[in-house]
């Protein structure tokens, strides 16, 4: 056997065990990696509401619940359990200052006491005023209106000057008041038909010191209904109070030394 032919023989050899070395080594799968544990997450439980509360409810034993929470995103005025183990029924009976959702933590800063004299001061926004006035189920919307509704408030009084204007209807009716919320409503049960029906007698609305004021003189010159308006109307703007003639500012007129009371609009 010649020289040359030993040579390409050995190359060819080793040529086939470098890539018999290359595949085998390409078929090893990798070490499999140990996962890692997390460390533990510390927890705490929290005191929520267990469904929505709205403005002015109270709160009864099965509106709140106990919920586990991660302690680091735990605020400062959310009541803790490990601190506070009693108050799921410490606060039974307090009122609702500002709504709460479903799973939100309880804060005693959205509550108010139920026998505390301030609560209608602590639920009324700044600037606004509470006024309360009488109806009945002929004027208030046959008892459908409850707390937070929106309503307009309609004067109808008598038109002394009907008769020189030979009119033949001698009532006005006219909206004094429009969207303006109702704080709270007084209901008592009733027999009506032999069945039971809720009636406000007295519905205490939210409005401005001029609204105030329009409410307060209305009252004493006619009959005031409150017409309920559609939950669309929720969150639209509270409307001017009759822009041209609606507002209305009390006089004195004196007639040959005698003072007569009216108003006159602005």
């Amino acid at each position: 056997m010649n020289t040359a032919r030993i040579v390409v023989l050995t190359i060819a050899v080793g040529a086939g065990g470098i890539a018999a070395y290359l595949a085998s080594g390409s078929d090893q799968k990798p070490a499999p990696s140990i996962p890692v544990a997390a460390p533990p997450v510390q927890t705490i439980d929290v005191l929520v509401a267990k469904s929505d509360i709205p403005l002015g409810q109270t709160v009864g034993p099965n509106d709140v619940q106990w919920q586990v929470w991660p302690a680091g995103t735990v605020s400062s005025q959310f009541i803790r359990r490990n601190e506070r183990p009693d108050a799921a029924t410490q606060i039974v009976g307090s009122i609702a200052r500002s709504p709460f959702i479903a799973g939100e933590p309880i804060r005693e800063l959205k509550l108010v006491k139920a026998d505390g004299s301030g609560f209608m001061a602590a639920i009324l926004p700044s600037g606004m005023r509470a006024i309360s006035t009488e109806i009945s189920p002929e004027t208030g919307a046959g008892g459908f209106i409850l707390p937070n509704d929106r309503v307009d408030v309609i004067l109808t009084k008598r038109d002394r000057n009907a008769d020189a204007r030979k009119s033949a209807d001698p009532m006005n009716a006219e909206i004094i008041l429009s969207n303006v919320r109702v704080l709270a409503i007084d209901q008592t049960i009733e027999d009506k038909n032999g069945q039971k029906v809720v009636v406000g007698k007295t519905a205490t609305l939210e409005l401005k010191p001029e609204q105030s004021e329009t409410l307060a003189r209305a009252r004493q010159s006619g009959t005031l209904s409150l017409a309920l308006r559609s939950l669309a109307d929720a969150t639209a703007a509270t409307e001017a109070v009759n822009e041209d003639h609606r507002r209305r500012d009390s006089i004195n007129v004196v007639r040959f030394g005698v003072s007569t009371p009216t108003t006159t609009n602005q």
